[in-house]
């Protein structure tokens, strides 16, 4: 005893002490309880249990003494049920829990995205409100609207008169043209009177 506790040191654990129970997998437990207790929750479960309940009252009622194994009162057919019933509830309690804790996991994740669109909702407002302020000293749609009318009728109005300001130019090109011909015409008919001047007097001009 005393070279058993020499042997025992602080700085290492001490092996529990008493019934070591079998260690299983508790989710592939549960995900066995969950089969079940979906099994047990169907139309066909009942059917088959009452089948068999039909058949097990019928052969130990009218089969013979000697083949009955569970005559009257079917003190070994309430037992079954007892210890399937006394299994089951544990089952289904077991799968409910299950979901139960699924259901909280849902739970807290569809709040963890509420509080996350929630912030989001919150920072798009906030940025639209600023979007709108900044927006507010920015020339609008209807304002550039106006503006370009305004420009399209300066332009129409600096074209109609570059048109008047061509038509005048164009009167004045043909009036000097026109005075230009006239005093063409007018150098013309001079031209004839001096050589018939000249022709008659080298016609009235006595020979030598």
């Amino acid at each position: 005893m005393a070279e058993q506790r020499r042997t025992e040191r602080l700085d290492q654990p001490r092996e529990p002490r008493g019934i070591k129970l079998p260690r299983f997998d508790a989710e592939a437990f549960g995900r066995w309880s969950e089969g079940i207790a979906r099994g047990m929750g169907t139309a066909n479960f009942i059917v088959v249990m009452t089948v068999v309940i039909a058949i097990w009252f019928g052969w130990n009622t009218l089969a013979p003494a000697e083949l009955r194994f569970d005559p009257y009162t079917f003190t070994f057919l309430t037992l079954v049920l007892s210890l399937q019933a006394s299994y089951a509830a544990p089952l289904i309690l077991l799968a409910q829990n299950r979901q139960a804790d699924r259901d909280r996991l849902a739970l807290e994740e569809d709040r963890r995205r509420a509080t996350a669109q929630k912030a989001d909702t919150e920072y798009l407002a906030r940025e639209i409100a600023a979007l709108r302020i900044a927006l507010g000293e920015v020339a609008t749609r209807d304002f550039l609207r106006s503006e370009l009318t305004r420009l399209a009728e300066e332009l129409d109005e600096a074209g109609q008169r570059r048109q008047r300001l061509e038509r005048r130019q164009q009167e004045k090109d043909g009036q000097q043209e026109r005075r230009a011909q006239r005093a063409t015409d007018g150098l013309g008919l001079d031209e004839p009177r001096d050589d018939l001047d000249g022709d008659f007097a080298r016609d009235a001009r006595p020979d030598r």
